[in-house]
């Protein structure tokens, strides 16, 4: 399966993915964030779905943009050429995955800031090739394993949030989908841009680095639940006394 979340908040917007791939048995890591060049800028793409379909329409748009004599300098232009080639895409394979009942359900979500982009942007594109834009009111997208790092997101974080708390929370959310699940793990690939930069930062976390982190995160979840006041729930769980002799 895959884990993968965007997030946009005030200051930047930051990008996670896991590289665990089962196949039956196998396990393998391929990475699902991946850098794109366009026009001398820098953007990422991360998905999820069949790897098939992720791969020609990754090389159907980086074909079209060699092609085209003009230049596309504003992201959700090139979230339409994403979406295009993706449709492209299942015209050509979606018949013959569906008699081997495939489904086709690439999910991608799309992020960076192209030269005529006044900030970075963030896009969420659906299997059908449309696409739906990051706001002050929905500030992250995910794909994959979604059930599991969506409650940390909803109740934490927020469009004002910093930065470096966005990067804290999209590991948080990863590290509970990993607690759950066997098909979601290390190594992951974080990338963040900071509103004054203009191309995104890229690095590879191995598990090693970032056990102490997810450790101490345990621990203040452990002395949280210690300290939580339990008044409201004294009569279920009070101690019963007894005399003497009984």
């Amino acid at each position: 399966m895959t884990f993968c979340v965007g997030i946009k908040v005030a200051e930047g917007i930051v990008a996670l993915a896991d590289t665990r791939i089962v196949k039956g048995s196998e396990q393998v890591n391929k990475q699902k964030l991946a850098e794109f060049q366009h026009a001398g800028q820098s953007l990422f793409t991360m998905t999820s779905g069949l790897r098939s379909v992720r791969d020609k329409t990754i090389t159907y748009v980086d074909e079209t943009l060699r092609n085209e004599e003009s230049t596309r300098d504003r992201l959700y232009q090139f979230a339409n050429l994403f979406g295009e080639q993706l449709r492209r895409v299942k015209t050509e394979d979606g018949p013959s995955l569906a008699a081997t009942n495939h489904s086709f359900n690439l999910h991608a979500i799309i992020g960076g800031r192209l030269m005529a982009d006044d900030s970075p942007q963030l896009f969420y594109v659906y299997p059908e090739g449309n696409w739906v834009e990051a706001a002050v009111d929905s500030p992250y997208f995910m794909i994959g394993r979604t059930y599991y790092g969506k409650p940390i997101l909803d109740r934490l974080l927020r469009f004002e949030t910093p930065l470096s708390s966005a990067v804290a929370l999209a590991f948080l959310a990863f590290d509970a989908t990993r607690t759950s699940v066997t098909d979601v793990d290390y190594p992951i690939d974080l990338a963040v841009l900071a509103n004054h930069e203009s191309t995104p930062r890229f690095q590879r976390f191995a598990e090693t680095e970032l056990s102490s982190v997810s450790s101490q995160w345990t621990q203040a979840l452990t002395e949280s639940l210690a300290n939580l006041p339990m008044q409201w729930a004294s009569e279920l769980i009070q101690t019963p006394t007894y005399s003497n002799g009984t």
